[in-house]
């Protein structure tokens, strides 16, 4: 059974769970560090365990999973769970990251697309499919997280991995963006799924915003805004 989000009064030793509305700008282990940081101050304590299921990138907002105290024991189960995302792809263009975290190296045309075309490429993009993850990712190879080889500018192949995608809707196409809505699994990359669409359509594409909205059973109209939590755990004198 999985754990409940908490609510106060929280219990911060025996274990909880905290649902966060990760701000634009923030990385998953600041978000993490700064709740650790109030927990220690409220017990009085140099060591809490603290930890988050699922990365969301700094340009991504919404819903991150925080255990605390022995419930971070339930991290791995956490984040085995299905995820959905609301969001935008800029179309005509392609970066290294695959999102608008680093400059475009191409620009592509986009006179020739329309929804349909658009929506024949994202189901060829659903159900269980082989996915390359972006060069600019965490993951690890021979020990060190691929980005910091990408951005020593190495050479890096990536092998694809299964995931899959439950679900890839398309609406509100302008004629060079269009926004999507994707349930998917554990490890699915929306990055590479925008890369991909792009490079179907012959135009080239990438993850412009992005936002998690579910989490298996967990929903972003549960999450705390974060500095509402950090006033919940321990305000500020």
């Amino acid at each position: 059974m999985l754990p409940p989000a908490d609510v106060p009064p929280f219990s911060l030793v025996e274990g909880a769970l905290f649902l966060v509305d990760k701000p634009q700008g923030w990385t998953s282990f600041d978000v993490v560090n700064k709740i650790r940081y109030r927990i220690r101050k409220k017990l009085g304590v140099k060591k809490h365990k603290v930890g988050h299921a699922g990365t969301l990138d700094p340009m991504a907002t919404g819903l991150l999973n925080i255990c605390v105290g022995k419930w971070t024991k339930r991290l791995g189960e956490l984040e085995g769970l299905g995820k959905s995302y609301s969001g935008t792809i800029q179309l005509g263009a392609t970066t290294p990251s695959f999102d608008a975290e680093t400059e475009i190296d191409g620009r592509y045309p986009t006179g020739h697309l329309n929804m349909e075309v658009l929506q024949a490429a994202a189901a060829e993009l659903t159900g269980a499919i082989e996915q390359v993850p972006p060069v600019y990712s965490a993951i690890k190879v021979d020990g060190q997280p691929l980005y910091k080889r990408a951005r020593r500018g190495e050479q890096i192949e990536v092998k694809a991995r299964p995931v899959t995608v439950h679900e890839f809707s398309l609406t509100n196409f302008t004629g060079d963006t269009v926004d999507f809505y994707i349930r998917c699994s554990k490890g699915t990359y929306i990055r590479s799924l925008a890369h991909d669409l792009g490079q179907a359509v012959d135009s080239g594409g990438y993850l412009s915003a992005l936002r998690r909205t579910e989490v298996g059973p967990y929903s972003i109209e549960q999450a705390w805004q974060l500095d509402e939590l950090l006033e919940a755990i321990h305000p500020e004198s």
